[in-house]
C-alpha cells in the first residue's frame, strides 16, 4: 500500500505563490512516479505535473509551464509543488498521486491518491 498526505494549500491573491507538500509512505516500487493533479468544481480532474522519482525527470501541463515546479526530497519521502505567479484559474483541490510507471499525466494511470488540499486564488 501507499499513503499520501498533502499539505500547504491556502488562499492567495493572484500573482502570489504557494508550496504544496506530499508526504509519501509505503511501497517505494509503487510510487516510482509522483504527480500533482487539480480539480475545480464541475470540472474534470487534470494533471498538473509529474516527476520520476528515480531519474527526477519532470513533465508539466502546458497551463503551468514556467510557473510551477515539481521536486522531491528523498530523505523526507516528500514531493513538492512550488506554484508561482498564481492565477484565479489555478484554484481548485490539489491532489497528490502515485503510480509504479511514469509515462503519462493521465489520472487513470495513477493508483494511489491523497485526500487533497484546497488552493484558492483571488483576483
Amino acid at each position: 500500500q501507499v499513503q499520501l498526505v498533502e499539505s500547504g494549500g491556502g488562499s492567495v491573491q493572484a500573482g502570489g505563490s504557494l508550496r504544496l507538500s506530499c508526504a509519501a509512505s509505503g511501497y517505494a516500487s509503487r510510487r516510482n512516479c509522483m504527480g500533482w493533479f487539480r480539480q475545480a468544481p464541475g470540472k474534470e480532474r487534470e494533471g498538473v505535473a509529474r516527476i520520476n522519482t528515480g531519474s527526477r525527470s519532470t513533465y508539466y501541463a502546458d497551463s503551468v509551464k514556467g510557473r510551477f515546479t515539481i521536486s522531491q526530497d528523498n530523505a523526507k519521502n516528500t514531493v513538492y509543488l512550488q506554484m508561482n505567479s498564481l492565477k484565479p484559474e489555478d484554484s481548485g483541490m490539489y491532489y497528490c498521486a502515485a503510480s509504479a510507471g511514469c509515462w503519462t499525466l493521465s489520472k487513470d494511470a495513477f493508483n494511489y491518491w491523497g485526500q487533497g488540499t484546497q488552493v484558492t486564488v483571488s483576483s
